[in-house]
């Protein structure tokens, strides 16, 4: 009878660890491929995304395609990749970006921009950006409260290579009472 008991006993515990480790594999490859949590942090994404809203962010579209302008991505910092950032696609490869006096213009088109941050107290974002083409195998992303995002207008974050893109946030999951989609905005009307 002893026996039978330690041999029932060992196979509950042998059953709870391969459970446990399948969980575990299980969840790796979930996060490394599909999809990863991720937290907004600061405000260079307000007003559609706001600090500490938890995003879902869905890694597997980019193994089959590249980002798409309009798109709001994750992708590691350039100068420390240990870092994410979140920010809006502006213009891919090829593409002509500018800014003067804070109109953005991809390709010489205007983007009518109603996703950005307008009631900033500092005012108006004015900023200039010298006209570039956007080489291949990058993008060019931007916040949408542009007096508070490190983006690509900056030296240290400059065009994002393609292979430092984590993934595109897909929906806003926390709080639950801001549960939506995130949306595409490319800024050129409908």
């Amino acid at each position: 009878m002893s026996n039978k008991n330690n041999s029932s006993w060992q196979d509950s515990v042998s059953d709870w660890l391969v459970s446990i480790i399948v969980a575990v594999a299980l969840a790796f490859c979930i996060r490394t491929f599909l999809v990863e949590p991720y937290m907004v942090e600061g405000s260079s994404m307000y007003p559609t995304l706001v600090n500490h809203e938890r995003v879902m962010v869905d890694k597997l579209s980019y193994y089959f395609t590249d980002p798409k302008k309009g798109e709001i991505i994750v992708f590691r910092y350039p100068k420390d990749q240990s870092r994410d950032f979140i920010k809006r696609v502006i213009a891919v490869g090829g593409d002509t970006i500018e800014m003067r006096q804070g109109k953005v213009f991809v390709n010489g088109t205007m983007l009518n921009e109603g996703y950005i941050y307008k009631d900033d107290p500092k005012g108006p974002n004015l900023s200039d950006y010298r006209k570039s083409v956007v080489p291949e195998g990058h993008i060019f992303v931007l916040g949408d409260n542009r007096n508070n995002s490190e983006d690509s207008r900056f030296a240290d974050v400059d065009f994002v290579p393609l292979k430092l893109v984590k993934g595109r946030a897909a929906l806003v999951f926390w709080p639950l009472d801001q549960f939506h989609l995130i949306k595409a905005d490319t800024g050129m009307g409908k």
